[in-house]
């Protein structure tokens, strides 16, 4: 089995499914009504918006935290905090944001023009801050313990990154990825994506999404946020 990521399952298939009708071709190459054992791929656009996915989960992570620093700063697991920091760094920015935003993704919207291209430099300028901000966490929570004093500040930092983050994240989903994909034919977009997976197992040796997703997943659950249901809205007022 192909551990490829861009593969989920891959199997031989007899001659005979080439005659299959065309409106149940149409309908699975849309993602409608496939079997089990058949191709499903992940295009490159939705590989940059699972792997954002991971990083809204560690800023999720940081802004629960930031409640229960001013609440009880003692009460934190620093550890989870500072590993959830080391994943924000080697999955967010030493590989999505260098590896692949700066250097395959902006160059591009940049050459290109209208918005997407002047939003680039913003982004550019605000992945540099969020390393700022990563080298703070993980020196603030070097020791283990936070103090109330300490653990404000620090839920203080967590606020700002969550908020940059979630509307810098927001507008390459909306903006600067559909601007990029528009640079590309359907077979280029696929070879895209055959290189950057190539740049993912480089850089980790392995599927770096999957592993990335089980080290967000014992993150939450070390800190008690793995339940999905304590997050539900409570009933508007009547």
């Amino acid at each position: 089995m192909d551990s490829s990521r861009r593969t989920l399952i891959r199997t031989s298939f007899a001659a005979g499914a080439a005659l299959a009708l065309p409106a149940l071709g149409a309908a699975r190459k849309n993602g409608i009504g496939k079997e089990k054992g058949e191709e499903t791929e992940v295009t490159a656009t939705e590989d940059l918006m699972r792997e954002h996915g991971i990083l809204r989960r560690i800023l999720l992570v940081y802004r629960e935290a930031a409640v229960r620093l001013r609440r009880d700063a003692g009460a934190i697991d620093a550890a989870a905090l500072a590993e959830a920091a080391k994943l924000f760094r080697a999955f967010g920015e030493e590989y999505h944001e260098k590896l692949l935003e700066e250097a395959h993704i902006f160059p591009v919207v940049k050459r290109r023009g209208g918005r997407a291209a002047r939003e680039a430099d913003i982004l550019i300028t605000q992945h540099r801050r969020g390393r700022e901000i990563t080298d703070y966490v993980l020196s603030a929570t070097r020791g283990g313990k936070l103090s109330a004093a300490a653990g404000a500040e620090l839920a203080t930092v967590f606020d700002a990154l969550d908020r940059m983050y979630e509307n810098h994240a927001a507008r390459e989903d909306t903006i600067v990825f559909p601007a990029w994909k528009t640079a590309f034919t359907n077979k280029q977009l696929d070879e895209k994506g055959d290189e950057f997976e190539a740049i993912e197992r480089k850089m980790f040796g392995h599927d770096g999404f999957e592993d990335a997703e089980k080290k967000i997943s014992a993150i939450e659950t070390t800190l008690g946020l793995a339940d999905l249901a304590q997050f539900t809205a409570p009933p508007p007022p009547r």
